[in-house]
């Protein structure tokens, strides 16, 4: 499979920058992903993902860490941080910024350590892919926490995406389907990846998911946007 995003984060990182990832998706709306934006620091960060990382305590897990930059910022802060990414370009572009400790896996895939904090920012929860897959998502991250170890994590309701009437209500076509469920397909240099499944979850989703799953779910901040930031831990008995 094309290595899409691996790519463009290569050619950034090499001084070779001159267009920016293309997005399409289901939901008919054509995007772009501004490279440099993908290397941000910390003060360019939005307050809720600097919410995020302040929140990080003990060993680290930076989930789909891209370009590394939160676990760039962590490290720097003195935390034991490992960047997990399936795009092995990413993972090259994060050794050579700097980042330690490194893993190239899906997180499906990963069950090798323990960690205090899970890191799913940039809305990680996405990769579980679909509303029927994120039970068993939050079983096998709730797997990789030490006791007392928490998942930092944040998304948004794209309720506003839809079509609202005069009552406040919105239209959601009826495909069956949640409706943050979303297939994305990137394109970067006129070469087209392969189309992925991605999901959005508003935080009353998320609540019920992690009450079905034997864990707390604390929406920790609300964003300007549908946005939000939760923190998960496990059920103490």
């Amino acid at each position: 499979m094309a290595d899409i995003f691996g790519r463009a984060l290569l050619d950034y990182q090499h001084g070779n920058y001159s267009e920016d990832i293309k997005t399409y998706s289901s939901l008919d709306e054509d995007d772009v992903i501004p490279l440099p934006y993908l290397f941000r620091n910390f003060s360019e960060m939005p307050k809720l993902e600097q919410k995020a990382l302040k929140l990080a305590r003990g060993k680290v897990l930076d989930i789909g860490c891209g370009a590394g930059n939160h676990s760039l910022y962590l490290q720097d802060k003195g935390f034991d941080v490992t960047g997990l990414d399936s795009s092995s370009g990413a993972i090259s572009v994060c050794r050579e910024r700097g980042v330690k400790s490194l893993v190239n896996s899906s997180i499906l895939s990963y069950d090798k350590e323990r960690f205090d904090t899970l890191l799913l920012l940039m809305n990680g929860i996405g990769l579980a892919g679909s509303l029927t897959n994120l039970d068993y998502f939050l079983q096998h991250l709730a797997s990789l926490l030490r006791p007392n170890g928490q998942i930092v994590m944040d998304s948004s309701d794209i309720i506003y995406m839809f079509e609202q009437d005069e009552d406040g209500g919105y239209w959601i076509p009826d495909t069956g389907t949640y409706y943050g469920e979303v297939t994305f397909t990137m394109e970067y240099k006129n070469e087209k990846g392969e189309p992925f499944d991605w999901l959005y979850v508003d935080f009353h989703t998320l609540q019920n998911a992690c009450e079905a799953n034997n864990l707390n779910c604390e929406l920790v901040h609300s964003g300007e946007h549908f946005d939000y930031l939760a923190k998960l831990t496990k059920r103490q008995y």
